[in-house]
């Protein structure tokens, strides 16, 4: 997914330009604790669980000429702990991110096989609900396919995730920067989700989940919650955010978490199917180049594959055309020229095929890109020439 947290990356930030009340908060959200210290000074934090290790002491602010090297020494025993929560600290210090923690209660795995079924079922579905996020922060739908996926996609390369142990428990760090929408919309889709199935647990009715297509709720999103749900009894997920940052506008401060249980997959399963029944075609005008073509026999209609240049929020669509346009088409790629063509937008399939594709017309394009577009002809001359002439 995102790098893990032990990625080289994840160095010590600086103490010179540390704040005290950030890792203060960043331990307390982590499970330390503390135990006292010199009144307006600094506190002493120990760590969760009754862990082993050295404790910390760290000043309130910078007034003092010992603050810097304070903040030096607790860095370093952060670095050197053997609890779980001390990394997880180090990664909220090294950049400012959002957290997203998931936790899942799940019957004994029993030997190894279980608990690395178990985490990779929790990690992929942590994967599935940071994209869902993201995918809101480009516009609403209750099923996205493959539109804004890879971009969605895109952002999660700087999320870093710490160990999901045992399948139970994962903390995902996403930078501000690039992934607050993100982080920000999935939470409020979170709630929006949460109330909608109360909602059609106690009427039988699915107008709520239709309602929460607006605050984000699609079927990516409910698909992730049904993975987290299944095999568990039950899920819960958690949002806090950077505490040098604070909480993003219209967000609260604190967020409480939502949960989930086996109950309630069947109005989840509903959803899931409405969204993606009821996501209508939408009516396009795609440029895209041609990187396939496919016909039965000489002289007749085909299919052809566009790599989308624009017109269409996915990176590529199959396109079925009549004789002659599939003719301009196969001219236009030996020239090395993209086409443009019109058709509707199928949701079937996850938005990756045009159904009455017409209209097909040769666009011009700047000499690098043209030469760019021959090569890769030259690369696949002869699957192109046995495309055009007779098919597959």
């Amino acid at each position: 997914m995102y790098r893990p947290t032990d990625d080289e990356d994840a160095r010590l930030p600086d103490p010179a330009q540390l704040d005290p009340a950030v890792l203060g908060a960043l331990l307390a959200r982590h499970g330390w604790r503390r135990r006292g210290g010199a009144a307006g000074r600094y506190a002493r934090w120990t760590p969760p669980g009754g862990a082993g290790g050295t404790s910390l002491l760290v000043p309130h602010d910078r007034r003092f000429p010992d603050s810097g090297e304070l903040l030096a020494e607790a860095l370093a025993a952060l670095a050197r702990s053997s609890a779980s929560s001390a990394r997880e600290v180090l990664m909220g210090l090294a950049v400012p991110s959002d957290e997203v923690r998931w936790e899942r209660e799940i019957p004994d795995g029993g030997p190894g096989g279980g608990y690395w079924a178990a985490q990779e079922q929790l990690r992929g579905a942590a994967r599935s609900m940071l994209v869902a996020g993201a995918l809101g922060t480009y516009g609403r739908a209750g099923y996205y396919g493959a539109r804004h996926k890879r971009r969605a996609e895109g952002f999660l390369g700087e999320v870093l995730v710490g160990p999901a142990a045992a399948g139970r428990r994962l903390t995902a760090f996403v930078p501000v920067r690039g992934g607050r929408g993100a982080v920000a919309g999935l939470q409020r889709a979170l709630h929006a989700a949460r109330d909608a199935t109360d909602y059609q647990r106690a009427t039988g009715g699915m107008e709520a989940f239709d309602a929460a297509v607006a605050l984000g709720v699609c079927h990516e999103l409910v698909q992730a919650l049904i993975a987290l749900v299944r095999d568990a009894e039950g899920v819960r997920v958690a949002v806090a955010w950077s505490p040098g940052e604070g909480a993003p506008a219209g967000c609260p401060a604190r967020p409480e978490p939502v949960e989930f249980s086996p109950g309630d997959l069947p109005a989840l399963q509903r959803a899931a199917q409405r969204y993606v029944r009821e996501e209508p075609s939408l009516p396009v005008r795609v440029t895209g180049t041609v990187i396939r073509l496919r016909r039965e026999r000489p002289g007749g209609p085909g299919t052809v594959r566009l790599r989308v240049i624009t017109g269409a929020d996915v990176p590529q669509v199959r396109v079925a055309l009549g004789e002659e346009d599939y003719r301009i088409a196969g001219h236009a790629h030996l020239v090395g020229l993209p086409v443009r063509v019109t058709g509707r937008l199928e949701s079937r399939g996850g938005f990756r095929r045009i159904t009455g594709g017409r209209e097909v017309t040769p666009v011009q394009v700047d000499e690098a890109e043209r030469d760019r577009l021959l090569k890769s002809l030259q690369e696949n001359l002869d699957f192109f020439e046995e495309a055009c002439g007779a098919g597959e």
